[in-house]
């Protein structure tokens, strides 16, 4: 079986790799560099606590799902590629504000036990740049992260290594059809043929032309704005609050993010620079002492009701999986996972209802509970 997946980052290169595991031809087709779209841009967090709070349950079945398959997710792509990705569970604390926001936090800890509520001063000491004026914390010790950037160059270099072909700079223009089923992706080189092809471009998924109405994911381009602060020893945990997300990086620490619908502009503001920096001094007062080292924006692929699109489209032989927004390297493992076994007519080990992309083409999903 040859399969033609569009788009180079988390998502594209992690399927990929499962299906040659499996036994499978691949190729993915990639616009610029591989991993250097939304992975490139995001933090790395595998952050379930922050990720599905007032989400969909389905969404936060399958991150707890996705987490729990990352430690191994890790460990395969490192002994594959030769390469770090710096996979680790330090932690994460998610700042109350106020005695409202402490109460509200309290309120998450009835069904999870890992998960504890912490005093002000309890805080602090496990975290000691937070500034004493907040009124609490939840701490979450499962919480995990990964290089992001190191994560995309070593699932390219997997990818490869096991087989498989990666062509840079190899634009899909144009998805060709005849009839109901795709004929091939094309790009100003070629055509690129295959049995099942998988639309994994992020945010520019939605500007491949030639796919009849309704097969095309109505993904919508949202943009992120991030800092990297420099000037001392950064916290050792994922810290959130006050709209913002704290990750340290070596000697860098991540500070984002924005989210706003400008199209595909990703020219980072300086409104955006200011106010991830004011935020993040908030909590923590030293921070105001660093500087900027790096500011950056990339677009996540978000979707008209905020669920992914993962599995069938209306098209015969074509697959999508996109719409992941924030939660692209959360959902790694288990979109490789659940994509790769749809594509080679398997049952996944989740249900996936949820996130058919068919749900918007008003195509029945008289199928969505079977392999096929």
């Amino acid at each position: 079986m040859k399969v033609v997946i569009v788009g180079a980052g988390v998502a594209g290169l992690a399927i990929g790799w499962r299906l040659l595991q499996a036994g499978a031809e691949v190729i993915v087709l990639e616009r610029a560099q591989p991993g250097h779209g939304a992975t490139w841009a995001a933090a790395g967090m595998i952050s379930v606590v922050g990720e599905s709070e007032n989400t969909n349950p389905s969404e936060v079945a399958l991150a707890r799902y996705s987490a729990a398959l990352w430690p191994n997710f890790a460990r395969e792509i490192e002994e594959g590629s030769k390469r770090r990705v710096s996979y680790r569970k330090d932690g994460k604390l998610v700042i109350a504000a106020s005695a409202e926001a402490y109460e509200r936090l309290a309120a998450r800890l009835a069904d999870d036990s890992d998960m504890s509520i912490l005093s002000t001063a309890q805080a602090c000491a496990l975290e000691p740049l937070l500034s004493p004026t907040i009124a609490g914390a939840l701490w979450d010790p499962s919480e995990a992260q990964v290089d992001n950037r190191a994560l995309g160059a070593a699932l390219a270099q997997v990818f490869v290594r096991a087989g498989g072909k990666l062509l840079s700079n190899e634009t899909v223009v144009q998805m060709e059809t005849d009839g109901t089923r795709i004929r091939g992706a094309r790009t100003p080189f070629g055509l690129h043929e295959g049995d099942a092809y998988v639309l994994a471009a992020g945010a520019w998924t939605s500007r491949i032309e030639g796919l009849p109405p309704g097969a095309l994911p109505p993904v919508i381009p949202i943009k992120g704005e991030m800092v990297a602060l420099t000037g001392g020893i950064p916290p050792t945990r994922i810290v959130w609050g006050d709209d913002v997300y704290l990750v340290s990086r070596a000697d860098r620490l991540l500070i984002g993010a924005t989210a706003s619908e400008d199209g595909f502009d990703t020219r980072p503001t300086d409104a955006a620079a200011t106010g991830l920096f004011s935020r993040a001094a908030t909590l923590m007062p030293t921070l105001a002492n660093w500087r900027i080292a790096e500011h950056w924006a990339g677009l996540r692929p978000g979707s008209p009701d905020g669920l992914p699109m993962l599995g069938h489209s209306v098209l015969e032989g074509l697959f999508v999986a996109s719409g992941q927004f924030r939660n692209g390297i959360l959902f790694a493992p288990a979109v490789a996972e659940a994509v790769a076994a749809l594509v080679l007519a398997k049952c996944p080990a989740m249900d996936m209802v949820a996130f058919d992309p068919r749900r918007f083409s008003g195509a029945a999903l008289a199928r969505a509970n079977s392999p096929g």
